[in-house]
């Protein structure tokens, strides 16, 4: 955890600066949200929906996998006995042909001395047979086979069991569910799995000054972005976002839409959050019941950001400025329904990256810049997206990154090392020369 507080030069530590007096620091806002914050309960789901959801129980296997020795290539079912003891004598090997075996079907017969089983990829190993010649080192015809190239004994069979064995705990509770979870779920006959629930989110815009995109509006107002900006980042953190629209300035008008919102496991509220003379949100909490636990944030952008219970659900009012409140979804919302969904780690994935630019801030707030991670000749490097204002909302559709400047950090140069927290799922990081069209995977995400 970052350490807020400096420090003497015999190492005593000395009280954080007086502007952030009244802020919460990020780590502790973390601390307090996912402390509050409910595991939801589980529900049966088909493995067709299970892609990115948490499995909330063991996967035990109820058979072998593969249920049978088999073949791993299109080829001729042995004794090894025959091929090793024929080898010592003579180059060459010839073998009865006594059945075929597709994949699909059980062999009728056994393999004796001096046979071959023809046998196609997959299909279950003859008895008698231990080893596997691949067809294409064999000379045959519909009767015989002759052998020319000699195999170690077990060669091209996949043995029972070697891939899953009957009994094992094949997937734990808690993980989620990739493709190839998917696919073993299938092989484990699981068509059906329980999974921890997907948090409902109720989403609230708050201003008279907005509007939404199918209402007509005139020049005095602006579009309603951070309702569908918000319900984006839910859809993204696996959640459902349920859009409540827009809430005038007025007390009656908010309070209803919120009650709306507490059917919901989580509300978030935009805007609202100041100080202003039209700024109701905390007035209508603390009416609903709120327990609050803090109103601004020691971070920039974002630092109005409410915090608390009301009526048991967790309530979010973030600042209404569309960058500051896709950053605080960011470090808070989004950690909030992780852990409601089941998941083990909450964070995105962060890196360090080599900073290309200047800049430099008060030591009050910890800052997080919009940025663009590249890689150059194996090493990490970013820069900021351009204009970091909070109303700058191409600065995130710019954005494959936040840039994370630590609230007691000045000044950044270029060259420095900065810790970068990465915003796509996929991880997906820019080529540094712009003719490049494809981008590199990370690969420790």
């Amino acid at each position: 955890m970052l350490d807020l507080g400096r420090r003497t030069d015999k190492g005593e530590k000395v009280k954080a600066i007086d502007a952030t007096q009244g802020l919460t620091q990020l780590e502790e806002a973390q601390r307090i949200v996912l402390e509050s914050t409910p595991i939801l309960g589980l529900e049966k789901i088909s493995i067709l929906d299970a892609l990115g959801r948490v499995l909330g129980e063991d996967i035990v296997a109820e058979r072998d996998n593969p249920p049978w020795d088999n073949s791993a290539m299109d080829g001729f079912a042995v004794r090894w006995d025959d091929i090793k003891q024929e080898h010592a004598i003579q180059k060459t090997v010839t073998l009865t042909v006594i059945e075929d075996v597709a994949a699909g079907k059980m062999p009728s017969k056994s393999v004796g001395a001096r046979q071959a089983i023809r046998i196609m990829t997959g299909a279950p190993l003859p008895k008698g047979a231990d080893t596997v010649l691949k067809v294409e080192d064999t000379e045959h015809t519909a009767d015989s086979v002759r052998v020319f190239k000699p195999e170690q004994q077990g060669a091209n069979v996949r043995p029972q069991g070697e891939d899953v064995k009957k009994g094992e705990c094949i997937i734990g509770k808690g993980t989620r569910i990739r493709p190839g979870e998917a696919g073993m779920l299938a092989i484990l006959a699981k068509s059906f799995i329980f999974a921890y629930q997907r948090p409902r989110v109720a989403i609230l815009s708050t201003g008279d000054e907005l509007a939404d995109l199918d209402e007509r509006f005139s020049e005095e107002k602006i579009i309603n972005s951070n309702s569908y900006g918000i319900a984006a980042a839910v859809q993204e953190a696996g959640g459902i976002p349920l859009l409540l629209g827009i809430a005038r300035d007025t007390p009656a008008a908010l309070k209803d839409k919120i009650s709306q919102g507490l059917t919901a496991d989580i509300l978030v509220l935009s805007g609202g959050v100041s100080m202003g003379d039209y700024d109701f949100t905390k007035a209508v909490f603390l009416e609903l019941g709120a327990a609050m636990n803090f109103w601004k944030l020691a971070i920039r952008p974002g630092q109005p950001l409410a915090f608390g219970k009301i009526q048991g659900k967790l309530a979010f009012g973030l600042p209404g400025n569309p960058v500051s409140s896709m950053v605080t979804f960011e470090q808070l919302v989004r950690p909030a329904m992780l852990k409601m969904s089941g998941h083990r780690s909450y964070g995105r994935p962060v890196v360090e990256a080599v900073f290309q630019e200047k800049f430099s801030k008060r030591t009050d707030r910890r800052h997080f810049l919009r940025g663009v991670l590249t890689r150059e000749e194996g090493v990490f490097k970013v820069r900021t997206t351009g204009a970091q204002g909070s109303g700058i909302l191409t600065s995130m559709v710019k954005a494959n990154c936040l840039i994370d400047i630590p609230v007691e950090v000045e000044r950044v140069n270029p060259g420095d090392l900065v810790s970068v927290q990465l915003l796509s799922g996929e991880a997906w990081i820019t080529h540094a020369d712009p003719a490049q069209t494809s981008g590199h995977p990370l690969s420790c995400c």
